[in-house]
C-alpha cells in the first residue's frame, strides 16, 4: 500500500467525523479557521520567544532537530547514526513507515483528529534504531506565524527494540492574532525501549491548542511525558493516552498548567494498563490566576493482572475568579490491581505566610516561596540544562507573585 491508498481508505472516516465534538473542552467552529501552508517563512527572528520552549536554534547538545512553521518544513537533521529524523512527506515515501501512518490515533477520533487528517501538509517522522541510546535530545519547533491558520503537523517517533530517546518540542505562536494548533503525535515504543517527550507551550491569549498524543508501549518499555504550559491560550485541551500493552511497561505523564487571564483549559492523561505487572502514574500541578478556568483530568484502567497505577492532582487558586475542577478516575477490569488517586485543590494557607513571615520573609517573598514548592514536580529524564532551564521558568513565575 502506498500514502495514497491509505488516504482513500481514511478520508470517509475523517469526513463523517468532521461534526464530532471532543467529549471535553471548549467546543470550537472550524469554519472560522482557514487550512493551508501559511506564510511558512524560516525561524530567522523568533530567537527569543522560541529559547522560552526548549529550542537552540545552535543545536548545542542536540542529536537532531526539525522546525516547521506553520504547515511547511524549514529544516531537519540528524546528527548520529541510527537516528532518522525528517519531515513526514519524505517519510512515507517509504512504505514500511505507512505501518505507523494514523494506527495509534484514529482520524475519527473527534472533529480536530478529522481536520488534521483532511489539511494535512507535514509534520516530523523520528525513528531510532534497535540497540542506539541517543545521548542528547531530539528537538522539534512548531512555530505558528500566519493568523487564522489551523497547523495540523502529525508526527511519528518510533523507538527501536532497548533502544533509548528523548524528544523536546517547543510549540509557539509569533502573533497575538487567533488562531487553531492541533498536533497529531503517534508513539511507538519497541521492546526494552524509553523515550521521553517533553512539550513546552507558549502559545498566545487568542490560538486555541488540541494536541492528541497517544503512546503504544511494548514489553519492558518506558514512556515518559513532560508537558508545561506556563503562559495565556485561549483553550487548550488535551488528554494524551498512553497503552502499556507488553509486560512489565511503564508510563509517567506529569504536567505543569499555569492558567492566566480568560484562559479555558482541560488537560489530562490515560493510562492503559493491559499486560501483566506493567504500572503507571500520573501527576498534575495547576495554578490558578485572574479568570481562567482549569480542569484537569487523570484515567487509570487496570485490565491486567499485578497492575499498579496511581493519581496525583493538586490545583493552588491565587484569584477569587478563577477555578479548578479534579477529575481522577480509576477502573478495574480484573482483581489483581492497585490503583491509587490523590486529589487536592485550595488556597494558599494563612498559616504557612505567617510561619515564613514570623521568620524574616516579606508577605510577597512568603507566597513566592509556597507557590515555587508547589510547583515542583520530579521532571524525570531531562537533560541538565533543559531541567535548570525549566526550574528558571517555574522561578519567574513564582517571583512575579
Amino acid at each position: 500500500m502506498n500514502l495514497e491508498e491509505a488516504r482513500r481508505i481514511l478520508k470517509p472516516k475523517a469526513e463523517d467525523a468532521l461534526a464530532k465534538p471532543a467529549p471535553h473542552g471548549l467546543d470550537l467552529d472550524l469554519s472560522v479557521f482557514k487550512l493551508g501552508t501559511g506564510f511558512a517563512i524560516g525561524v530567522e527572528g523568533s530567537e527569543r520567544i522560541l529559547e522560552t520552549v526548549g529550542i537552540d536554534l545552535r543545536e548545542r547538545n542536540r542529536s537532531g532537530s526539525y522546525y516547521q512553521v506553520d504547515n511547511r518544513a524549514v529544516y531537519a537533521s540528524a546528527r548520529r547514526s541510527g537516528l532518522t529524523v525528517k519531515p513526514l512527506s519524505e517519510a512515507l515515501k517509504e512504505s514500511e513507515n505507512l505501518n505507523y501512518y494514523w494506527r495509534a490515533v484514529p482520524v475519527n477520533t473527534d472533529k480536530y483528529t478529522a481536520a488534521a487528517f483532511l489539511g494535512e501538509r507535514e509534520g516530523y517522522f523520528i525513528r531510532v534504531e534497535d540497540g542506539v541510546n541517543v545521548e542528547t535530545p531530539v528537538q522539534a519547533c512548531l512555530l505558528l506565524r500566519t493568523p487564522g491558520l489551523i497547523q495540523a503537523p502529525h508526527n511519528i517517533v518510533v523507538v527501536g527494540e532497548n533502544s533509548k530517546l528523548h524528544v523536546i518540542t517547543g510549540c509557539a505562536a509569533m502573533r497575538e492574532e487567533a488562531g487553531l494548533h492541533i498536533g497529531i503525535s503517534e508513539f511507538y515504543v519497541k521492546k526494552g525501549g524509553t523515550l521521553t517527550f517533553t512539550m513546552i507551550h507558549s502559545w498566545g491569549k487568542a490560538v486555541h491548542v488540541r494536541p492528541r498524543t497517544v503512546a503504544h508501549v511494548e514489553e519492558d518499555g518506558v514512556f515518559i511525558s513532560h508537558y508545561v504550559n506556563t503562559s495565556p491560550v485561549a483553550s487548550l485541551q488535551t488528554q494524551p493516552a498512553a497503552h502499556l500493552n507488553g509486560n512489565r511497561s511503564r508510563a509517567h505523564l506529569s504536567s505543569i498548567i499555569v492558567s492566566r487571564g480568560t484562559s479555558q483549559i482541560d488537560v489530562g492523561g490515560t493510562l492503559e494498563l493491559g499486560a501483566p505487572a506493567c504500572s503507571g502514574e500520573i501527576l498534575s500541578r495547576t495554578i490558578g490566576f485572574d479568570k481562567s478556568v482549569t480542569v484537569a483530568r487523570a484515567r487509570v484502567a487496570g485490565k491486567a493482572p499485578s497492575v499498579k497505577g496511581h493519581v496525583e492532582c493538586r490545583g493552588l487558586l491565587l484569584s477569587n475568579e478563577s477555578r479548578i475542577d479534579t477529575v481522577p478516575e480509576l477502573e478495574a477490569r480484573v482483581q489483581d490491581v492497585q490503583l491509587t488517586h490523590e486529589a487536592a485543590i485550595g488556597r494558599i494557607a494563612e498559616e504557612e505566610l505567617l510561619y515564613l513571615m514570623a521568620r524574616g520573609f516579606t508577605e510577597e517573598e512568603a507566597r513566592s516561596i509556597i507557590v515555587r514548592g508547589f510547583l515542583s514536580v520530579e521532571l524525570t529524564g531531562l537533560p541538565e540544562n533543559l531541567a535548570k532551564y525549566l526550574e528558571s521558568v517555574l522561578d519567574s513565575i513564582a517571583a512575579s507573585l
